[in-house]
């Protein structure tokens, strides 16, 4: 007997509501009312084939930021334009570069996306654009999958070019002269996505784009840049600090969208002693079965993929089940093959798949149409990443719902008993830093390859002759007599350059269960350590598969399918070795510092954990080389306050506070938790003294610890407040951690610390605990 139906989204709400279970667990229920399309006109330039072809599509006329773009490019200005998911960013750089074409069939654009998915995308949405206004445009992606003869015929003949960072990097640009036809009639270029290219990956793209304008200039080309951005606090900087050039900020939203209700969820407390909750996995089922029973095309995400997969498996299981559309339940990760992933995004569109359980690769604008529910199980880090995962349900007409299931993570906690934060707070500032000195001289280089630098020339923030210099003292580069500096190495410099830095190689999966192997997916190396170390069980589309062996230097690990009650999870060690220290200061009860570090990450073990239950029934060692990470750090040290403590207080108190601090740290800068790692020293070598290090978990930092260590007194009056805020007896997961002794008093120990550091609260909250 079929037990689903297809009911309207507000029906499945209200029920879900009326169940007690789910009801006590909401802490907050937000309706963000309808909004209505605000309109412009399409202006009198704009040629009337392609005004004929929008109508064919539906389109009568643009959204004001719409109309605001093609406005502002038409008179050559560099413009952001900052809306949310789904408002129609493409046509604001669709448009001015197919009346460019219209104009001259020579014009050329350069479209850039940060994912290969992402690019083949916008270009099929490109040419359905160009083929509904009867223009004859070569639209083509080039990626590392464009076939090499069809690269020729790009070269040549390609008026609209999409690629990625990296292509241009190491592809494109030290080719050049092949792209000629490109660059001398480069009229647009269009950065998508610009909020992901922050950090170390947005200062190497920033030097990328440094060195296309160098080389568009060479040829007499000056592109007017289209960046689009998700919603974050700072477009305007952002843009400018990857392009060099002012840019016009355009906010206005016109797109019109449906009533949406935003439930913020905890799980149930199980335990008020330990503060231990239910699963957050678990509850985002519960939440995300009588929608897809009903019909309601639904997103799921988690936050790894591990996640991923369990919440696949959960709900294909509960589905098989009650006889529900279990087939039409599909994963979506990294580490699926592309055509996967296109098949998935296919029928996503035309309705064939009623719900996905994806991580953040569905975050970014990838086109699947617009869902009916979105579900978070466990807070994605950012406001604006919640946003984004929030806006893939959300339809122009109708009711959407969003659930964000909280995890017992510090941050999780904070975010849901504090809604304002996500609701009215101002969303991340993305921050890249384009002038480090370790990636100005890489790209410093690959520029002198691609041309030769003139005397004086300006490179980033000023004129390079000194660095030029300094290049020269290696022999990778010459002043020839007539002034100008010429590449002289063999070496080819872009190969050299990683753009994405923490983990440039991929481990291969290969599956052997059937006669002739087969290529499951990858993974990166970080990943590899914790994924698919030997005898680990590896989800892939809800399929278990066991790892028989990880040959770590051939970069490839071999599966076999299994059918087992339990998953793997791998413990990741790490030790600090300070290496430089940038600043430092006097500190209540000791310093505060801010330098350079040396983290080393080793896998050891790994336990078997039941599904659902997450009981442990075995556990192996894993022996796998350490990887290193040389980043920046702040650190406060407590050598003031040492002859007050005894060690085994210590061994509590400084884990406890400092769990705090890196949960205060993340908010306070509004930056994904996982972006600070923490390690806890009671005794530390490098200052014979009990130290908490926050590091950047991104090699060379990007700025954090340096807001940090301003911030100081600001993170331990805020760790303080959250331990003597939260509701648990004696120290809990959701503020100094996970209670490692049962009987001693964690939260008292670590506001006691926080104190003697010089956190003006802890006093007064340690004389209310009293």
């Amino acid at each position: 007997m079929r037990i689903y139906a297809p009911t309207e989204t507000t029906a499945v709400l209200a029920d879900l509501l009326d169940e007690p279970s789910l009801a006590r667990g909401v802490v907050h229920h937000a309706v963000m009312p309808a909004r209505p399309a605000e309109y412009a006109d399409f202006p009198d330039w704009l040629d009337p084939r392609i005004v004929a072809g929008l109508a064919t599509r539906g389109i009568q006329r643009p959204y004001v930021h719409q109309a605001e773009a093609i406005a502002a490019t038409r008179l050559g200005e560099d413009v952001v334009v900052v809306t949310p998911t789904a408002s129609g960013k493409t046509l604001c750089y669709a448009l001015p570069i197919l009346q460019a074409i219209a104009e001259d069939p020579a014009a050329r654009a350069l479209l850039l996306f940060p994912t290969k998915a992402l690019g083949q995308d916008q270009v099929t949405e490109f040419a359905e654009l160009s083929a509904a206004a009867g223009l004859r445009v070569s639209a083509s992606t080039y990626d590392g999958d464009t076939p090499a003869p069809i690269r020729s015929a790009i070269r040549s003949a390609g008026q609209v070019v999409a690629t990625n960072p990296d292509m241009l990097h190491s592809a494109i640009l030290p080719h050049h002269t092949k792209w000629f036809q490109l660059f001398e009639q480069l009229r647009y270029i269009v950065i998508d996505e610009l909020h992901t290219y922050r950090g170390v990956f947005g200062g190497h793209v920033a030097n990328v784009l440094r060195r296309l304008l160098r080389i568009c200039a060479h040829y007499g080309s000056h592109p007017v840049i289209v960046c689009c951005s998700a919603t974050i606090g700072n477009p305007g900087e952002l843009a400018e600090a990857l392009i060099g050039r002012p840019v016009l900020v355009l906010a206005r939203n016109g797109a019109p969208a449906g009533e949406r209700h935003v439930l913020l969820v905890d799980p149930p407390l199980l335990d008020p002693a330990s503060g231990a909750r239910g699963s957050a996995l678990t509850l985002a089922q519960r939440w995300a079965l009588p929608f897809l029973r009903a019909g309601r095309q639904t997103i799921v995400f988690g936050r790894s993929r591990v996640a991923v997969e369990l919440l696949l498996t959960g709900l294909r299981e509960s589905l098989r089940e009650g006889f529900g559309p279990r087939t039409r339940v599909r994963g979506y990760r990294g580490g699926y093959l592309p055509t996967e992933r296109r098949a998935i995004e296919r029928g996503l569109r035309d309705g064939e798949i009623l719900g996905v359980v994806a991580t953040n690769a569905l975050e970014l604008g990838v086109d699947i149409g617009r869902l009916d529910v979105s579900i978070l199980a466990g807070y994605p880090g950012s406001i604006a990443a919640t946003w984004q995962q929030f806006g893939r349900a959300g339809r122009r007409a109708g009711t959407s719902v969003a659930v964000l299931v909280a995890s017992g993570a510090p941050v999780d906690q904070y975010v849901v008993h504090h809604p304002e934060f996500l609701l009215e707070g101002t969303p991340e500032e993305a921050r890249a830093d384009p002038d480090n000195l370790h990636l100005l001289l890489a790209h410093l280089r690959a520029a002198t390859f691609e041309l030769p630098f003139e005397p004086g020339e300006v490179f980033g923030p000023g004129p390079v002759d000194d660095l030029l210099a300094f290049l020269g003292e290696d022999g990778h580069v010459r002043q020839a007599g007539d002034g100008r500096w010429y590449w002289s190495s063999e070496n080819f410099p872009a190969s050299e350059i990683s753009l994405r830095t923490a983990a440039p190689e991929n481990v291969v999966i290969i599956d052997t269960t059937r006669d002739r192997p087969r290529v499951l997916g990858e993974v990166d190396l970080f990943a590899a350590q914790v994924l698919v170390h030997e005898h680990a069980i590896y989800i892939h589309e809800s399929v278990q598969y066991h790892v028989d062996k990880l040959d770590w230097g051939e970069r490839k690990a071999y599966v076999h399918r299994i059918d087992v009650d339990h998953y793997t999870y791998a413990n990741r060690a790490v030790t600090l070795k300070p290496l430089d220290v940038f600043e430092e200061g006097a500190a209540t009860g000791g310093r505060r510092v801010h330098g350079e570090v040396m983290v080393a990450s080793l896998v050891t073990l790994y336990k078997k954990l039941k599904f659902l239950t997450d009981e442990n029934v075995g556990w192996g060692p894993i022996d796998l080389p350490e990887l290193e990470l040389q980043t920046t750090a702040y650190w406060l040290t407590a050598e003031g306050i040492a002859g007050r403590w005894r060690r085994d207080e210590l061994d509590v108190a400084l884990p406890g506070a400092g769990r705090a601090i890196q949960t205060v740290a993340s908010v306070l800068l509004m930056v994904d938790p996982r972006d600070l790692g923490l390690v806890s020293q009671i005794r530390s070598p490098h200052h014979e003294a009990p130290t908490i290090y926050l590091y950047e978990a991104v090699p060379g930092g990007v700025g954090l610890s340096e807001r940090l260590w301003r911030r100081h007194d600001e993170l331990l009056a805020g760790a303080a407040d959250l331990i003597a805020a939260c509701a648990c007896d004696a120290g809990c997961p959701a503020c100094t951690g996970p209670r490692l002794e049962p009987h001693v008093d964690a939260k008292a120990l670590a506001l006691r610390l926080l104190g003697d550091l010089g956190a003006p609260l802890a006093t007064t909250a340690i004389a209310a605990q009293k």
